[in-house]
């Protein structure tokens, strides 16, 4: 993937993490597909729980993964946040099913994605990134890419 900004963040904790979402919700323009990268536990859930919130779309504790539904949906007042989880997607075809094409077709979508990076029709898509990974404790480093 290539992008034309970039921006590196460090956070200390999960109200951290939360914030830092709030902060990245302003720069998140729909209609837009994020993935996010991470390793298990790197905190890719708590930055969408703090993204929504500030969207307006779902409360922080309303936001879980969606690691065995796939896809969740949060409706805000100007945004809609579809937060999909692809780590049991092995397939194309089975990536197909979900209707990400129609998820972003719609001009209010902003469509963060989990594991996106397993797939190559994701990577081509893709507006931006945030790559994540774990520090010491709860803390966390991140690089937000985005596509101008």
């Amino acid at each position: 993937m290539e992008f034309a900004r970039e921006k590196r963040f460090r956070t200390r904790s999960v109200a951290g993490t939360l914030a830092l979402g709030e902060r990245l919700a302003e720069m998140l323009r729909p209609p837009m597909l994020v993935v996010l990268r991470g390793e298990v536990g790197a905190g890719k859930t708590t930055l969408v729980k703090g993204i929504a919130a500030a969207l307006g779309a779902a409360n922080e504790e309303d936001v879980t993964s969606p690691t065995f539904t796939l896809v969740h949906e949060y409706v805000g007042p100007k945004v809609r946040v579809y937060h999909l989880d692809l780590y049991r997607l092995e397939t194309e075809k089975e990536l197909a099913t979900l209707g990400i094409e129609e998820m972003v077709d719609q001009p209010d979508a902003l469509v963060l994605v989990e594991w996106g990076e397993r797939f190559e029709s994701i990577v081509t898509r893709a507006d931006g990134e945030i790559a994540m990974e774990h520090g010491d404790g709860d803390e966390r480093g991140m690089v937000v890419r985005w596509r101008v």
